[in-house]
């Protein structure tokens, strides 16, 4: 036996020996999941998280503004890029609605995929900050929890 057919032998062995290597599609399923269980613990339901940012993108897209209004914990500070202020409710968001919104903004939300979502403590970003989908406690226990829009902010400038 050859020093080159030892070494085959050995390579042929070795592959045997390793486990297999994950597809693409195991290791896309194996992130979305770590995703899911991500957003479960730091925001409340993956499920609901996923249904917003779809409902989100439809509505910005319709501009269906008491739909995106509906979506958003109130009262909110807002930061499109001029100056901050408070929305304290649905009726004063639709008002301020294209201030709020502006295309900045729009575009981030349009542009997000479900899972290219960042998730820490703060909940799940949007863009590079420009909205945050986060869970709410209705009680004093955190048994009962809204999963809302709590943070609209322009981005841009917050950029070094």
């Amino acid at each position: 036996m050859t020093i080159r057919t030892q070494l085959r032998s050995l390579i042929l062995i070795a592959g045997a020996l390793l486990p297999p290597t994950l597809t693409t599609a195991q290791t896309n399923t194996t992130a979305l999941t770590a995703l899911d269980k991500s957003i479960d613990l730091s925001v409340g339901s993956h499920v609901k998280v996923q249904q917003m940012l779809t409902t989100l993108q439809q509505a910005v897209a319709k501009h269906d503004v008491a739909t995106v209004a509906s979506l958003v914990h109130y009262p909110i500070k807002v930061n499109p890029g001029k100056k901050p202020f408070t929305v304290k409710n649905e009726k004063a968001f639709i008002k301020d609605y294209d201030g709020i919104i502006t295309q900045d903004i729009a575009a981030a939300i349009f542009k997000q995929k479900y899972e290219n979502l960042f998730v820490n403590s703060q909940g799940a970003m949007i863009g590079d900050g420009e909205v945050w989908i986060t869970g709410f406690c209705r009680d004093k226990s955190c048994k009962q929890s809204d999963i809302k829009i709590g943070t609209i902010q322009d981005t841009k400038n917050l950029k070094p």
